[in-house]
């Protein structure tokens, strides 16, 4: 497999990824940031995989039933056919709340004859440091951990469980399941039980779907976007993870390798952003409250990122038994950049505080909460937005006056005045107006570089960087003004390459980049339709929806050469920008009022 060619399932509170082949190759239980029960995608030979093989004569094909998040792989020969439906439970109940327990269900769908297949069930708990050792009991098929940190999971199944260990051939004729569950099962687990589930859980996504605001073009893509999206979110807290993996490497061969199954404040805005866009308001509420519960103290500094359950120290460690994907090491979990400053993070924080006192009727309690955390904000920006910082790409080496966080300092700024006006608290405008003066009177004077005509990467530098596209999406400057549209297309000229984007060129804390950011192509793509190259934007975007994996699914990078999706995978950067291009190109540009309007519709239907 030379591609990221994986589905996803998930019920926001894990996921599983599962190749086009059906084998489950990346699993964490319970939770998304636990350790792994499978983890192939990062060594073929230890992590752990969960595959059913099937003779080569066999047709395999995937798919994922419309409008859901339950994926399915079918395989068919002159013998017979079958198809596996993949997923994690998830459904209302009875009152409140959801049924989405730490569990993987798959349920074998005969279709006819007699299909034959092996189960290759090979569990490597806790990211397969130790052996896993397997008993056979009574109900189910239990692995555990022989050493290090105890853990275990439990497989039920209607099929024999002696075949399953022995991996023996089984001939399907009638439907069957297999259970894999972090917690032992109270109740009697049956092939019946199972399709309830998997009936309930349908009926979830398309009600989910169903509710996503309709545009005239793209569709599909939003749908499939905005699934994943969902699966990326965490119910528990609220939080929204960057990707579902570790360590999927930007390039082949080398370092940069990360940890994504954190909430970065930054990503977690732009996605909330764009949920509301789709219709989806209590996820812009949960997130709210997530942020409410991470930043308490007034003084308390806020980080560039927190861990899915608010964990505030998220040290970062390698995994030095684990060969890598496609032997690129190190394997991390963890990530340093928590303590990095990024200056850019309060603008997309109060940019979706401003929209939560628009959308709703907020509680005098919540309103109190957000307005002394955008004061807070507002106070950090104004005793540091002139400092340097790591930048929206989280340099490791030397801070820098990084044009766009300054940018991202103003509309911190801007929002906090909006928001100011909005609940009748204009006495902070004597100071706020003139600081967001400052602001972006020093951009334009040290921003600004005359040679290259364009705004560039940092203060004094004549390097491009796409996060520059965004400044006009963010309201800094207008998409006619002559010195933006100068600036997309320096930025176009120096980081485009057949129509995919480096995010900067020049060389970093690991040397040159070599692969494509995808969200920084989908930011061009914005940009070009902005200053009137319609045209080409579309064209641009079409080429784009053209590289995604079998089932619209993209990564965080891709190649430029071989156009192989690289980086953590599914990325909610790609998909949410994704959404964000697809909706401005249908000609359905939405403003919170509309959002808001929608919203209230759908309550009364």
């Amino acid at each position: 497999m030379n591609n990221l060619d994986y589905g996803i399932i998930g019920n926001c509170k894990s996921a599983a990824l599962i190749s086009k082949t059906g084998s489950i190759d990346w699993c964490s239980l319970p939770d998304f940031d636990a350790s792994t029960i499978f983890a192939a995608l990062l060594d073929q030979e230890k992590g752990g995989s969960f595959k059913i093989n099937v003779s080569e004569n066999y047709k395999i094909e995937q798919r994922y039933l419309k409008n859901t998040s339950i994926l399915c792989t079918k395989f068919s020969s002159e013998e017979g056919a079958f198809e596996v439906q993949d997923f994690m439970p998830r459904y209302k109940l009875e009152g409140t709340g959801y049924y989405n327990p730490p569990d993987v269900i798959r349920y074998f769908k005969h279709l006819s004859g007699k299909p034959k297949f092996v189960i290759d069930y090979d569990a490597r708990l806790e990211y397969a440091e130790f052996e896993t050792g397997v008993i056979v009991k009574d109900d189910c098929i239990k692995s555990f951990t022989k050493e290090g940190y105890y853990d275990s999971l439990y497989l039920y199944t209607d099929f024999s469980k002696n075949d399953i260990v022995n991996r023996a051939t089984i001939t399907l004729e009638k439907d069957a399941f297999v259970l894999l569950s972090y917690n032992q099962k109270l109740l009697t687990q049956t092939v019946d039980l199972q399709f309830v589930k998997l009936c309930k859980t349908k009926v979830y996504w398309l009600d989910w779907t169903g509710e996503i605001t309709t545009f005239t073009k793209y569709q599909p893509e939003i749908l499939r976007s905005a699934l994943t999206l969902k699966m990326l979110s965490y119910d528990k807290t609220g939080a929204v993870l960057a990707a579902a993996t570790t360590s999927l490497p930007e390039t082949i061969g080398e370092e940069r390798n990360w940890d994504y199954r954190f909430c970065w404040i930054r990503d977690a805005s732009m996605v909330i952003k764009v949920m509301a866009k789709l219709g989806h308001l209590n996820t812009v509420k949960r997130f709210i409250n997530f942020i409410v519960d991470i930043i308490p103290d007034k003084d308390e500094k806020i980080q560039i990122m927190y861990g899915i359950n608010k964990e505030k120290v998220l040290t970062e460690k390698e995994l030095t038994h684990l060969a890598g994907y496609e032997n690129s090491k190190p394997v991390r979990i963890g990530n340093a950049a928590y303590i990095q400053k990024q200056n850019d993070i309060y603008g997309v924080l109060m940019d979706v505080i401003l929209q939560h006192f628009r959308l709703f009727d907020t509680t005098l309690e919540t309103g109190e909460n957000l307005w002394t955390i955008a004061r807070s904000i507002v106070k950090i920006v104004a005793n540091n937005w002139h400092k340097r910082d790591k930048g929206i790409w989280e340099i490791r080496a030397e801070e820098k006056h990084f044009t766009f966080s300054k940018v991202l300092c103003w509309v911190a700024i801007d929002r906090a005045i909006s928001i100011a006006k909005i609940i009748n608290k204009e006495e902070y405008l004597k100071w706020w107006v003139p600081l967001a003066n400052t602001i972006k009177e020093d951009i334009y004077k040290n921003g600004w570089n005359e040679k290259t005509k364009s705004f560039t990467q940092f203060y004094g530098s004549e390097y491009q960087d796409a996060a520059n596209l965004l400044m006009e999406p963010y309201g800094f400057i207008d998409a006619d003004d002559e010195k933006y549209k100068l600036t997309v297309k320096a930025i176009e000229k120096e980081l485009c390459v057949d129509g995919l984007m480096y995010r900067y060129i020049n060389e970093d804390d690991f040397g040159l980049p070599s692969s494509s950011f995808t969200i920084c192509t989908f930011w061009m793509i914005n940009s070009l339709y902005s200053i009137g190259e319609q045209e080409k934007a579309k064209q641009m975007f079409d080429q784009l929806l053209s590289y995604s994996n079998h089932l619209g699914l993209y990564s965080e990078d891709i190649d430029f050469k071989s156009k192989r999706l690289l980086g953590n995978f599914p990325q909610a950067y790609s998909h949410l920008a994704l959404i964000d291009t697809a909706i401005k190109l249908s000609g359905g540009q939405i403003t919170d009022d509309e959002i808001l309007k929608r919203a209230i519709h759908r309550e009364v239907l």
